[in-house]
């Protein structure tokens, strides 16, 4: 085997007096596809960071070797002091690379490079840091979470992209299809220390159970043998004192031994408050149609959904996913069409848009809507600090600022409301976004075993393929088809992967100057009042869900309806005039964003 490009050995350090590194390590050689997986907050961004160069360990060595090139994909990029999305993508090039490759893979995710990156989203954010540590051609491409708020056709090509290049690779990432598609070998960060096979990570979850089970009996086995040696302490000392003292020092030492060991971290006990059953019936759809503009979004559309049934949602950002699910719960009106709605439905939906979460308020507070320190799970109270655990915050986490969350942290707190809220039917829209794995497969236990209905919008693949029943994708031109199984059996049935969005391209020139340019369509011109609309609209939208949110958690209060009976009727009206102004809001935005692309991707007249 080539000598290693990059080499870690021993890397120890301590946060806080708490040790997250204890004897990390990490070996990279020429051409290696590598997938380094550990729970949330074991280190592995960390560790990454160290080997970028951007850390330092408290103990330990990092070798590069001289003249490799290394590339660091971070999950909050910095895009201070660049002017465009191009200028920040060259800045990470050699004075030597061709600047026609920051174009290409510009125009490739998406971009005409002349965007500003201060108002990027974080999918935008995201493709425009892909494109940046993938221009120069590095050595080694080390990526936390790649795939995180990307659409499914643009990871496929991610995925096509680093399959295609000769680069070693070191990957963090929850999504379990694009791991086993490009790794070779796996190194497993837990409690501090790092151990590796040398396979990709389909076969990763055996191995880890069988090392776990293996740990499970040594720790057995010494308390088995603590027990013995503490029997022999209270019967058997008797002469030979210089063999007795050190059988007592032996003891001591395997007392120390399982007091020092590190258990492995529990896993969260995810269970969806339930509601009284549905009718068999949940939601029939005929015919509907929806547009934004002159923009279809939806036509001609129909699907029956019955109780019991789990559904995926999926298609490039922008498809219209979101607009489809409020069309089919009811929160939107089609344009043409109808929905009937089955009887007793209970909704309980998580968003996307964590950052609709109050950052003052702390994590208890979130849970109970202040009131009190108990949440109703299932009609009984549990105290907050219980719940928490379930969903594996500490105790000590209660008054923490939901500002100092991880975003792991952050969806699982999210889960944690919208699960304790009774349902039957669920609206989960990407609910595996900064989830790991352990918490990703309990997640989908408790789907599996929810007696009522799933309606999930997901990029995650594997996740998909796991839980679904049935997919609805989009065809173009706002029509969508439904297909039977989960999302592999659904690229089967079509014969082809999803459609990608179009990408910006300058109108073909032609030889002969005198040769009229073809008219484009008759377009609306944005006004300034659009101008201004669709500028002030995402903090407008931001301010209303804020308010939603204090609503809600007002209405959370078990109390609140036998305490005020009237002030709650008045919060429950409130609540639902707001979901319908955001509703309006986020659809006026959306008409504003599609006539401004559509503006700066025609030519002019």
């Amino acid at each position: 085997m080539a000598p290693p490009l990059l080499q870690l050995k021993d890397i120890a350090l301590t946060f806080g007096g708490t040790p997250l590194l204890t004897g990390a390590e990490l070996s990279v050689s020429p051409g290696e596809r590598v997938s380094l997986i550990g729970r949330n907050g074991s280190g592995k961004s960390t560790l990454l960071r160290i080997a970028a160069g951007l850390s330092e360990p408290d103990r330990g060595t990092v070798f590069v070797q001289p003249g490799a090139l290394v590339r660091y994909l971070p999950q909050e990029p910095d895009f201070s002091g660049f002017a465009t999305t191009r200028a920040y993508v060259e800045a990470g090039m050699k004075p030597t690379d061709d600047p026609y490759t920051a174009r290409y893979l510009l125009e490739q995710l998406g971009f005409t490079g002349d965007e500003d990156p201060a108002h990027l989203s974080g999918g935008e954010a995201r493709r425009a840091s892909l494109a940046r540590v993938l221009a120069p051609s590095p050595d080694i491409l080390l990526l936390d979470e790649p795939t995180n708020h990307l659409d499914l056709p643009t990871i496929e090509w991610l995925e096509a992209e680093l399959e295609g290049r000769r680069g070693a690779l070191v990957i963090i990432s929850h999504d379990r299809r694009f791991l086993s598609n490009l790794t070779r070998a796996t190194v497993w960060l837990d409690r501090g220390v790092t151990r590796r096979i040398e396979r990709g990570f389909a076969h990763f979850e055996e191995w880890r159970d069988q090392l776990l089970a293996e740990e499970e009996r040594e720790q057995h086995k010494l308390s088995r043998k603590i027990a013995a040696e503490e029997d022999w302490m209270r019967y058997g000392v008797t002469a030979r004192r210089k063999r007795n003292m050190r059988r007592v020092g032996e003891l001591q030492a395997l007392r120390e031994r399982r007091r020092t060991h590190r258990g492995v971290a529990g896993q969260a006990n995810l269970t969806a408050a339930s509601a009284a059953p549905s009718g068999v019936l949940v939601i029939e759809a005929e015919t509907i149609a929806k547009a934004y503009g002159e923009r279809p979004i939806v036509v001609d559309f129909s699907i029956r959904i019955q109780r019991g049934d789990r559904i995926g949602i999926v298609g490039p950002n922008g498809s219209g996913k979101t607009t489809l699910v409020g069309l089919l719960t009811g929160a939107l009106a089609p344009d043409a069409g109808s929905v009937r709605l089955g009887a007793n439905l209970e909704v309980a939906t998580l968003t996307q848009h964590r950052d609709s979460l109050d950052p003052n308020t702390t994590v208890a507070d979130a849970l109970t809507g202040g009131a009190g320190d108990t949440v109703m799970v299932n009609g009984a109270p549990k105290h907050v600090v219980g719940y928490m655990r379930d969903f594996l915050f500490a105790p000590e986490q209660a008054r923490t600022p939901l500002a100092k969350l991880s975003g792991g942290e952050r969806g699982r707190l999210m889960l944690a409301q919208v699960l304790a809220k009774p349902s039957n039917l669920l609206v989960l829209d990407e609910p595996t976004n900064d989830l790991d794995m352990e918490t990703l497969d309990v997640l989908e236990d408790m789907l599996a075993d929810y007696p009522g209905t799933v309606l999930l919008i997901s990029h995650d693949r594997d996740f998909l393929d796991r839980l679904v029943g049935g997919v609805v994708a989009p065809e173009g031109n706002g029509r969508w088809l439904e297909y039977a199984g989960g999302y592999s059996d659904m690229l089967a049935q079509r014969g082809a992967d999803l459609a990608r969005a179009p990408r910006k391209t300058e109108p073909p020139k032609t030889d002969r100057p005198d040769a009229p340019a073809s008219e484009p369509a008759a377009r609306r011109r944005m006004t300034f009042k659009d101008k201004h609309a669709l500028e002030t609209l995402p903090a407008t939208i931001a301010q209303m869900q804020q308010e939603a949110a204090l609503l809600q958690a007002r209405l959370n209060d078990p109390d609140f309806y036998v305490r005020d009976r009237a002030g709650f009727e008045k919060a429950t009206s409130a609540l639902a005039d707001l979901q319908r102004r955001i509703a309006a809001a986020e659809e006026q935005w959306l008409a504003l964003e599609i006539m401004r692309e559509e503006m700066e991707t025609s030519p002019a007249r």
